[in-house]
Parts: C-alpha cells; sequence; structure tokens
C-alpha cells in the first residue's frame, strides 16, 4: 500500500509503476507533484477556492479539474487534510480493457496514444467532473507496483512562471518507457 499521506514530492515516484483502474487499467509512467501553498504551479498557491477544495481534502481522494476548457485532468491528494497537496496522472500504458480504452479515444492512431498526457489518460480511464472528491478504493482501484521503479525527474510539463523551472524538478518518470508525454516548457 503507498502512504498518500506524505509529501507529494515523495509520493509521486512511488505511483510509478503502480496500476489504476476503473473499467480500463493503466500502468502509470510519470506523474508531476504540486505541492500547494509552497509551489506557485499548484492550483492551491492562492488557498483554497471551489474549484480546487478536494486537493483540500483527506489523502487518498481524487481532484479533479476540467483544464482548457475541454479535457479533465486527475491527482491523487496527498498530505493530511486540510494542507494542498497532490500528483498529477501525467500517462500511462493500458494494459486491461484495451476496446473500452479505444472506443473512449478514437483520435489515438496507437495504443501508445492512448494514455499519453493527463487529458487522454483521464479520458481512456472514464475519468471526469463526476469523480472529483472520490476516494480511491470506491470508483477507482490504485495497486502498488510489485516492485520499486527506477525513475528520473525533471521540470514540470507546461507549467508557466516560477512552478515550471528546474527549480521544481517535481515530474517523475520512468526512463524509456515509450508512453510517457513530450517534454513542452510552460510560458514565462
Amino acid at each position: 500500500m503507498i502512504d498518500l499521506s506524505r509529501d507529494p514530492c515523495e509520493v509521486a515516484p512511488m505511483l510509478l509503476g503502480a496500476t489504476i483502474t476503473t473499467d480500463v487499467t493503466v500502468r502509470i509512467v510519470e506523474v508531476e507533484a504540486y505541492r500547494g501553498e509552497f509551489d506557485p504551479g499548484s492550483h492551491a498557491f492562492r488557498g483554497r477556492t471551489k474549484r480546487n477544495a478536494s486537493m483540500f481534502g483527506p489523502p487518498g481522494h481524487l481532484y479533479v479539474y476540467y483544464i482548457y476548457g475541454m479535457h479533465w485532468s486527475a491527482n491523487v491528494v496527498c498530505w493530511p487534510e486540510g494542507q494542498a497537496g497532490g500528483v498529477l496522472l501525467r500517462a500511462g500504458e493500458v494494459v486491461g480493457g484495451h476496446e473500452l480504452a479505444r472506443s473512449r479515444r478514437p483520435a489515438a492512431r496507437t495504443d501508445r496514444d492512448l494514455a499519453r498526457g493527463p487529458a487522454r489518460l483521464a479520458q481512456t480511464l472514464g475519468i471526469d467532473g463526476s469523480y472529483d472528491g472520490a476516494r480511491v478504493g470506491d470508483r477507482i482501484k490504485l495497486d502498488p507496483s510489485p516492485e520499486p521503479m527506477t525513475w528520473t525527474s525533471g521540470p514540470r510539463v507546461g507549467v508557466s512562471g516560477a512552478g515550471g523551472t528546474d527549480a521544481y524538478p517535481w515530474r517523475f518518470w520512468i526512463p524509456g518507457s515509450r508512453y510517457v508525454s513530450a517534454y513542452r516548457r510552460g510560458r514565462p
């Protein structure tokens, strides 16, 4: 079992190689940690709002949000209740439920593209706003990797300002995985 009450930067690499299951199963290959008020890249940097309230909730729940007016993304909430923190599920490899995953992602040219990126991953799993605040173990299952993963880290993808710089190397991924999303620097 993964202790989700810990610092998101400690939890993030522990999620690599884990599987997350709805009616589709995805092996997690890339994540990003967000540390609330201590992190200028976090939705919770300026405090609690209606949108980010789940990020302040108990660990082991989901923070699901709508981004760019068209995509859902999912985070696993970390740290004790009241302290905002989470790990964004950035990319994964579909390992179960391929047909359903393909039906949810008809634009994917190959299976590699089914869950390569946070919006694609959420869509493949069927995660939408109704999952916001859901407890892991209810509608979604998280199983740790059977073995420790070798990982690397670097700046987060597409995060603007200071939170997207080398000062915040809180993107973690399994090196060599072809399912990891492409790096894109955020706007200054």
